[in-house]
């Protein structure tokens, strides 16, 4: 298994491509069979873009043959989120609704991608409106967890997640408002990461998403997820900077200043917050750091529970507006945890003007912390993954923001987070975040790169079908 194609790096691969090794055409091919063989079992994949992938390894390898400089991913296949824009396929969004909308052209970071040399070979599964952390939808059904058939993918960026952990794909594009490319990182044991709110530009063709509402303009941002910390870090190289279709996207440097290497960890998680394995996991990352030189100490960051309340005010105020235009594409099962997030954070207990002053009240707060903690070190989330269908139901919101509390305040803050995986309990992925200041992508994706250099990783797998 070691020696297939599939269970390379979107970096390994490209540097075989360059060096003429193998083809890109056997890479795209490896992969598409890789598809064949378990994409039933995970149902992660959509769309196979089969044709026009083994067309675009052709011409990549007729580049190669030609000498001329290649980009990083230069004949790499990768995989796309349904709720991204991809020339001549259908931005679903999950909704039976939009399965013909097809868009003409590639977002940002897919022409970004693309221009990179990568090569889209598939679409993959999210749930409605990327609107759950599990991915489920009445368009395109149930994505499996590769570890564990009857848990969660996690969501939103599920079909990524299970993709890429099983070996489908090397590299994907995903996006993340409430930790849905870290939620998936986290279930199926890959790397992700949700850059500072800015860096990355997002827009689609189609009018309903191209002025998104309050909540969504100042969390969401576009992530790519993989299986290695260095492929992340060449992949926000690719993707990052200004476009003019994004008025709030900005061109800043990756790489910061120099500070101190000290990492700092929540000092209130115990067993009775966090489950166990979440713990172990978070003290295996922790001695990584300290045995590669880091001081590592542990210290909580300003309101950590507050920044969830903020967080779910900001997205219940919107999406109560939503939810009027919206209610008829929906299931009746998703309507209900929406309408139960409206009860639980109305806007006459947290106006959205107060909301957004508290959101940059914290975030100055926050920014003072990192002076002297430049990395935090936290579990993803509180619990391992969870049964299929937990995320549904009158109680959802209550289990939601519980094991969302330690990914949501990077959302609010906009701040850059890597999740990365840090080994195996009870035959189920362990992972941790690590955050950094606004602009300091750097610093979030150095330390987690130490992490995986101490305990390896652990994807891909053959998914358990049983």
């Amino acid at each position: 298994m070691g020696d297939e194609l599939w269970t390379k790096t979107a970096s390994e691969l490209a540097a075989l491509i360059a060096d003429g090794e193998v083809s890109s055409r056997a890479v795209v091919e490896a992969h598409l069979a890789r598809m064949d063989e378990v994409n039933g079992h995970c149902n992660a994949v959509t769309l196979v873009l089969a044709a026009e992938a083994l067309e675009g390894a052709d011409a990549a390898d007729a580049v190669v043959a030609t000498g001329e400089p290649l980009g990083p991913f230069h004949g790499v296949p990768c995989t796309v989120k349904e709720n991204v824009d991809v020339a001549g396929t259908a931005t679903t969004q999950g909704l039976p609704a939009f399965a013909d909308l097809v868009s003409p052209v590639d977002a940002p970071v897919v022409e970004r991608l693309r221009a990179a040399g990568a090569i889209p070979i598939g679409r993959t599964n999210l749930p409605e409106l990327g609107l759950r952390i599990s991915t489920d939808n009445p368009l395109h059904g149930l994505t499996r967890n590769p570890w564990h058939p009857d848990l969660t993918a996690g969501g939103s960026s599920g079909g990524e997640g299970s993709a890429i952990a099983s070996g489908m794909s090397p590299l994907g594009l995903g996006n993340d408002i409430g930790g849905s490319v870290r939620n998936p990182a986290f279930c199926c044991g890959i790397t992700s990461i949700k850059p500072s709110h800015g860096r990355l530009p997002t827009y689609s063709i189609f009018e309903h998403d191209q002025d998104p509402p309050l909540s969504f303009q100042i969390m969401a941002t576009e992530g790519p997820m993989a299986r290695s910390v260095a492929d992340l870090r060449t992949a926000m190289e690719v993707l990052q900077g200004r476009d003019p279709r994004d008025p709030r996207s900005v061109t800043v440097p990756l790489d910061g200043p120099t500070v101190p290497r000290r990492a700092a960890i929540v000092a209130d998680m115990d067993g009775t917050t966090c489950h166990e394995s979440v713990v172990d996991g978070v003290t295996r990352a922790a001695d990584a750091l300290a045995a590669a030189g880091w001081d590592v100490v542990e210290a909580t960051p300003p309101e950590l529970p507050h920044c969830t309340d903020v967080w779910a005010h900001l997205l219940a105020n919107d999406i109560g507006v939503m939810m009027e235009f919206a209610r008829p594409l929906l299931s009746e099962e998703l309507a209900v945890v929406l309408d139960r997030l409206v009860e639980q954070y109305p806007p006459e207990v947290m106006a959205p003007s107060m909301a957004h002053t508290e959101y940059v009240r914290l975030g100055r707060l926050w920014a003072q912390f990192f002076v002297e903690h430049p990395v935090l070190l936290t579990p993803t989330w509180t619990q391992p993954p969870f049964p299929h269908g937990f995320d549904l139901g009158n109680e959802a919101t209550d289990r939601i923001t519980g094991i969302l509390r330690y990914i949501t305040p990077p959302n609010l803050l906009g701040l850059p987070s890597v999740a990365v995986p840090v080994g195996v309990a009870d035959g189920l992925p362990q992972g941790v975040q690590c955050i950094s200041d606004r602009w300091r992508d750097d610093l979030a994706l150095a330390a987690a790169a130490d992490i995986e250099a101490a305990l390896g990783t652990i994807t891909p797998i053959d998914p358990v079908t049983g």
